[in-house]
């Protein structure tokens, strides 16, 4: 890993999304959060059911607003099934892209899907833009459970900043460094990186770690299919154009 930068406010990791690519370099990023609502739930609210038009729409809705609807939509539904899933929930284990607490993926979709389109990134299979900066959904727990099964490695509160927490983030770094995963690929770091996300109780700097080897799977995967003469699709299948897929599931 050549570097790990760590941006405080949204507004400084929106210049770097607008940043050009270095010369003839291809830049192809994981990033956490949905880049789609589940289909199932689009309908239900009679949103556009192509994928510019409903992000348009979602995102001109508050916070406050998009609760309500998520949470009158969950009222008139049976327990256990109050959520509305994408297709891609269920392989990757990922939370609901509706969900707005415990994680609060909607709202990090709200605010990250508006600085990729923003920055004309190509979201494939969803939205066209700058062909050599390529935005894919990554999720890093479904790498992080591929090695520690339901082991937790991060938590944000301070009292739950274990040792048995510390010592699975360290079984997750010592798994990439052997390549002992299903994308089979190793993870090179200098000391001072490894002493770095280690130290990172919070996760949020191995899960970001984490989302650049799914990143890197992809495009491994990609150029694989380039080389046979065939189009390349980072590795993704055949997905709902409204939902969105992770990379890797």
């Amino acid at each position: 890993m050549k570097q790990l930068l760590q941006f405080d406010a949204l507004p400084s990791f929106q210049d770097f999304l607008h940043q050009p690519a270095p010369d003839h370099m291809h830049c192809v990023g994981g990033f956490d959060l949905p880049f789609g609502l589940p289909r199932a739930w689009v309908e239900a609210m009679q949103w556009p059911i192509t994928w510019p038009e409903c992000m348009d729409r979602y995102c001109a809705h508050s916070r406050d607003e998009l609760r309500q609807l998520f949470k009158q939509f969950c009222d008139a539904r049976p327990a256990g099934a109050k959520f509305a899933h994408r297709m891609t929930d269920g392989p990757a284990g990922a939370s609901p892209s509706m969900k707005w607490v415990n994680p609060p993926v909607a709202w990090m979709m709200h605010a990250g899907v508006p600085l990729l389109r923003n920055a004309a990134w190509t979201l494939p299979g969803l939205q066209s833009g700058r062909a050599n900066c390529v935005a894919l959904e990554a999720y890093p727990g479904l790498l992080a459970r591929e090695i520690l099964g339901h082991r937790s490695y991060k938590s944000d509160d301070k009292l739950k900043q274990t040792p048995d927490r510390f010592v699975a983030r360290k079984d997750i770094l010592h798994a990439l460094d052997l390549a002992q995963t299903r994308l089979a690929l190793r993870l090179k770091l200098t000391a001072s990186q490894h002493d770095t996300l280690l130290a990172d109780a919070s996760g949020d700097s191995l899960d970001a770690v984490l989302c650049m080897v799914q990143a890197a799977w992809a495009v491994s995967q990609h150029d694989k299919a380039e080389a046979a003469g065939q189009t390349g699709h980072y590795g993704l299948p055949n997905f709902d154009p409204l939902e969105g897929w992770i990379v890797s599931a």
